[in-house]
């Protein structure tokens, strides 16, 4: 998994390459400086049991279960303060829907342990629920929310072992079960893993299926691209999804993926244009 310090470098040399990189970068570096200081202490605590770890693999269940989640409340409130410092600081739209969550936090009146673990559901109801008490627009609080829970899931996800998943078919994350952000072809063959939204695990996938339906079908499993750049987009006329996939083949080996991601927003107005949606 690479460092902050290194996904800061990738996306400082994008921003000096492309000016039109400018506009979002800055926003994501000081979001990294501040989870390179304080991303340990998000108050989010997973316990992952070595028990029964390969056989809810094989049963295709995540290793992760919501319920394995606890939360440090004040410690937690004291992190996504920080979050929102940051964001305001640098001009996030949706001003006013942050300080409504910093006044949440600061009366107690959000359920933090609720809300990560409807996140890791993806049940919608407590989220909307949240949004309605406090007048904030779900997909900003689902955005806020999200940056503490990705750091945590990620320091669980850096110690499991590749190989723990090598018998894992399902295109939902088998640490975490959330759904794949992005995919990678690699090596000569072109060999396919997938690479989790929240956790940034990876994991071996078949080449020729959709991670979220699984069709199969090839009538149904197209792509298109946008220039020379290695990054594409794969689409599923089945389910009317797709999934941006990078092809390190042709270049960016070096760059992670959820660096990658940020600088191919214009696929998904690309892909949002066609009819697709991203993958949930």
């Amino acid at each position: 998994m690479s460092t902050l310090s290194y996904k800061i470098n990738c996306l400082s040399a994008a921003a000096e390459k492309k000016p039109e990189y400018a506009a979002i970068v800055p926003l994501f570096i000081e979001l990294y400086h501040y989870l390179e200081k304080a991303g340990r202490d998000s108050g989010i605590v997973f316990q992952l049991s070595q028990d029964r770890r390969a056989e809810k693999l094989q049963g295709g269940f995540p290793m992760l279960a919501p319920e394995d989640l606890s939360v440090d409340a004040e410690m937690c409130a004291g992190f996504l303060k920080g979050v929102l410092d940051v964001l305001k600081r640098m001009g996030n739209a949706g001003g006013d829907g942050l300080d409504a969550i910093a006044a949440a936090l600061d009366a107690g009146t959000i359920d933090l342990q609720a809300i990560f673990r409807s996140i890791l559901e993806r049940n919608r109801a407590v989220i909307e629920g949240v949004a309605e008490k406090t007048g904030v627009p779900s997909p900003l609080l689902e955005y806020v929310f999200e940056i503490p829970l990705k750091a945590a899931l990620e320091q669980v996800s850096a110690g499991v072992a590749l190989k723990e998943s090598e018998s894992w078919q399902e295109g939902y994350c088998p640490v975490c079960g959330s759904r794949a952000g992005m995919a990678e072809l690699s090596g000569e063959e072109g060999r396919r893993t997938l690479c989790c939204s929240a956790c940034s695990f990876r994991w071996p996938f078949k080449r020729l299926q959709c991670p979220f339906c699984g069709t199969t079908d090839g009538e149904k499993l197209s792509y298109f691209t946008a220039g020379e750049e290695p990054t594409r987009v794969d689409t599923c006329t089945a389910c009317s999804r797709y999934i941006k996939t990078r092809d390190s083949r042709k270049g960016n080996g070096d760059v992670p993926l959820d660096v990658e991601d940020l600088l191919t927003i214009h696929l998904d107005l690309m892909a949002s244009k066609e009819g697709f949606e991203r993958g949930k």
